[in-house]
Formats: C-alpha cells, structure tokens, sequence
C-alpha cells in the first residue's frame, strides 16, 4: 500500500465518525513561524501568557511527537440556524455559536481518538499517535491551511468554500506516512468585510489580528478590567463574537453541523443578563458544566454581563 491509498483510507474513516472536512500535512515546521515569533514579540496576544510556552511545539509539531511523519486534520462543523431573540422586554446578551451546545473539546476528542483506534486495526497496533484539540501547544490554522482543508482568511480564521468558517479543528500527529495534501489559493480577493465589521477594530491589516482588542478575547481570556472605550464597542457579547464570521461571503448559506451534540437552545444563544449577574459559585458551575462557556471564570461572566446591559441601555 502507497502513501495515497493510505490517506484515502484515512479520509474515508474519518467521513465514516462525522468529520466534515480531512486533510493530510506533513510533521514538521509550519510556514509561518517566524511570523508567530514576531506577532508574539509584538504584544498581539495581550495578556495570554501561555501562548508564549511552548512556542518551539507551535511552528514544529515534532516537538510533541518526535517520531511524527503526518497531521492528520480533521473539522467538525458546528453551523446551526441562528434562532430567534426570546420574546420578552429582558435584556439579554449573545454567545458565540461554537459555545451553544456541549463541550467541543469532548466531543472532538472523542471522534479524534475513535479514528486512531480505526488507524491501528486498520494499519497495526504499534502506531504513534497523538491528538490534539485547541488546549494542545500548536496553530491548529496554519496546519489546516498546510493540509489543504482551507485557507487563513483576512480575519485569521481557517476558511473553506463549501462550509464557510463554522467548524472546529483537531488533528492526530502520527509516524504513518500518508500523501499530503495541497495547500487551498485565498479566496478572499479583494474582499473586507470582516475587517470592516468588527467592532473594536482588532484588525490593523489584512490577515493580522491584535487579540487584545477582540472581543474573543476580551471576554473569555481578559482577567480583569476592561478599558472603556473597548467596554462600549463590545455591544451586547458576553463569550465570544461571531461578526467577522457572520458578514463573510463564505458564511451566506452555510450547510448546518449534522453532531447533535453541539446543537443549542436560543437561551444557550442569549442568556438572560440579569441571571448571570445574580450567579453565585454553584450556578456558574451549573450554567457551565462540560460546556466551553467555563473557559470564562464567574467573575469575567458576571463583568461581561455587566458590560452589555450597559451597553443595551434600561430594560423595556
């Protein structure tokens, strides 16, 4: 068996356990290190201390992996129909799509290492592997966009032209040799909505973001206070944000995730402010439980919430 027909075997296991998309890139350096190395230097990561561990795993997967020949990349897309407000005069916030149902990383995990177990009946048991879902110290873009499953749009997100944006990524470092894949063109051209549309102007150009005016950011990694001017451009987000995705081309119709377990209610879409401001300990961890809203501890919910009534003004 050739390198090809294993990467076929391997695209074809991962379509039978729910992956939307699955390409192949080879372990090693991404191309862009050096450019990770200067955005860190920079200050773009705000106070996100961690993202300057483990920088050498970040541009060379081999690191967690030595004897890796392969990343396998996998996507899951979490689209669903954007529900409608609750009636009602309450104020409520808005949480970004990826956080409505269940714990993605859970459910990522779950699927990734259901497909290295098919890789060992299917290959032998004596396979490397390792799989990785967002918390690992790697660029999981940059390795998509290197094993083809899309390209780094101008908002720095991985995008694919039948899907859109709306979907997870996790990979499986291996020492399988398996035919890589080609790189995706950009198909973004001339287009600039993204950078347009968000808020707080987190993109100083093209295909850079400064994270610590994202309200991402802002609202989930941000311990602390946050400016007010920044405070004011947040309208009524409360974990995460989703416009750069919601105004690109490559968002119009995008076909819904298929995996019930992302599926969310529209109180999971816009909660109640004045619920999160009254939660004590136990209804954070209630609200939150395997979800990946508990990435956002009590007190930074409670200031995000803080934060959007102000910005929606007195209730009805």
């Amino acid at each position: 068996m050739n390198d090809r027909q294993r990467a076929e075997i391997v695209k074809s296991l991962a379509r039978e356990l729910g992956f939307d998309l699955c390409g192949i890139a080879p372990a090693g350096p991404i191309p862009r290190g050096p450019y990770l190395r200067t955005w860190l230097e920079s200050g773009r990561a705000g106070t996100m201390g961690y993202l300057h561990r483990h920088v050498d795993s970040r541009v060379d997967v081999r690191a967690w992996l030595p004897a890796a020949r392969s990343v396998i990349v996998c996507g899951l897309n979490y689209h669903q129909p954007q529900p409608d407000r609750p009636p009602g005069g309450e104020r409520r916030g808005r949480v970004a799509m990826y956080a409505w149902g269940d714990d993605y990383h859970r459910v990522m995990w779950d699927k990734l290492e259901n497909l290295a177990q098919a890789l060992r009946r299917r290959f032998g048991a004596s396979i490397q592997w390792r799989a990785c879902v967002d918390t690992s110290a790697i660029v999981e873009r940059e390795l998509a966009a290197a094993a083809g499953i899309g390209w780094i749009g101008k908002n720095t997100m991985a995008l694919n032209a039948a899907i859109g944006s709306y979907f997870y990524l996790g990979e499986l470092l291996t020492d399988l040799p398996i035919a890589s894949d080609p790189p995706q063109p950009d198909h973004c051209g001339t287009c600039t909505r993204c950078l347009e549309a968000c808020p707080t102007g987190a993109f100083p150009r093209p295909y850079e973001m400064d994270a610590s005016r994202c309200i991402s950011y802002l609202t989930i990694e941000h311990r602390g206070d946050i400016d007010g001017e920044l405070a004011r451009q947040m309208e009524d987000w409360v974990f995460g944000c989703d416009v750069c995705q919601q105004v690109c081309p490559f968002n119009r119709a995008p076909p819904t995730g298929l995996e019930p377990q992302l599926a969310g209610t529209a109180d999971d879409a816009y909660p109640l402010l004045n619920d999160i401001e009254s939660w004590n300990e136990e209804a954070y961890r209630l609200a939150t439980h395997d979800r990946a809203q508990s990435r956002a501890k009590l007190a930074m919910w409670r200031r995000n919430a803080k934060i959007a009534a102000a910005n929606l003004g007195p209730e009805d």
